[in-house]
């Protein structure tokens, strides 16, 4: 049984509000206290038949372009409008509509949540053998609505994932000294968790599954407005952090950009980003 039902409304799938209020708030203590900060795991989150009719309905990635450098490589990213799967739209407006948030507000107790309907990074995510995402902290601002952003979630749909295939998810303290937790990508399985500025994460180590498999999951995102404006608050980009003993490599070009918005004033900042 999962952990939110979608009721069939005619050719559509919906959550059910109190269902997903109820859930929330069972799972609120387990959330907030979890470590190395707070976030959850969650298998059979939805029904088995809705992933394995998303995961059918994955798009082609055809010629499609891809992240291919020493901090994430041979990922690639799709919009719900790439998908031709009325049910894969269908799921991530829900995702994004007042009875999913209800469930976030309940379990994290983040009044305010706002969703993404612009998927500013989201959307479907596959990652292809050799590929990997360096552990990192997520950008803070979303480009267009300016909102501070506070909640990942990602479902995966990778069914029978053998462990050796790798593609963990991790979870790092702040100050990149212990994962303190890793989550295999397993078919039905969800994670959400907090975002700020050290809420480290990734799958770092290059993936060694089959040519013909690859890492596959569908990613949300939520934001609430910044509670004291946008004056004080420092806009980051994707800032990735090295794993101690591994010898992974300065993203100087991250560090490059913060330098940009934290020193330079906005006039100019926008002159040398249109150069």
């Amino acid at each position: 049984m999962a952990l939110l039902e979608l009721e069939r409304v005619d050719a559509h799938v919906a959550f059910d509000e109190n269902q997903c209020r109820a859930a929330g708030a069972a799972l609120a203590e387990k959330y907030r206290n979890a470590d190395p900060f707070p976030h959850i795991v969650l298998d059979d989150f939805i029904e088995a038949r809705t992933i394995s009719q998303i995961r059918e309905a994955f798009p082609d990635r055809g010629n499609k372009a891809f992240f291919d450098r020493d901090q994430e490589r041979l990922k690639y990213q799709f919009h719900p409008r790439e998908s031709e799967s009325g049910l894969l739209r269908n799921l991530m407006a829900e995702l994004n509509g007042e009875a999913f948030l209800t469930f976030l507000e309940e379990m994290t107790g983040i009044e305010g949540l706002v969703s993404d309907p612009y998927f500013v990074g989201g959307g479907m995510h596959e990652t292809r053998r050799g590929g990997h995402l360096a552990v990192h902290a997520d950008f803070n601002t979303h480009p267009k609505l300016q909102l501070q952003r506070r909640l990942n979630l990602i479902i995966y749909l990778n069914e029978d994932w053998d462990p050796q295939f790798g593609g963990n998810l991790e979870l790092w303290d702040r100050q990149m000294k212990r994962c303190g937790q890793s989550v295999a990508p397993l078919a039905g399985r969800a994670v959400v968790f907090s975002t700020d500025l050290h809420s480290y994460h990734g799958h770092p180590d290059p993936l060694t599954c089959p040519e013909d498999r690859s890492r596959r999951s569908i990613a949300t995102y939520y934001y609430t407005a910044f509670a004291d404006g946008r004056g004080g608050v420092p806009e980051r980009g994707t800032n990735f952090q090295k794993r101690p003993g591994k010898g992974e490599r300065t993203d100087w070009a991250t560090k490059k950009l913060h330098f940009i918005n934290d020193w330079v004033p906005p006039a100019l900042r926008r002159m040398l980003r249109r150069a």
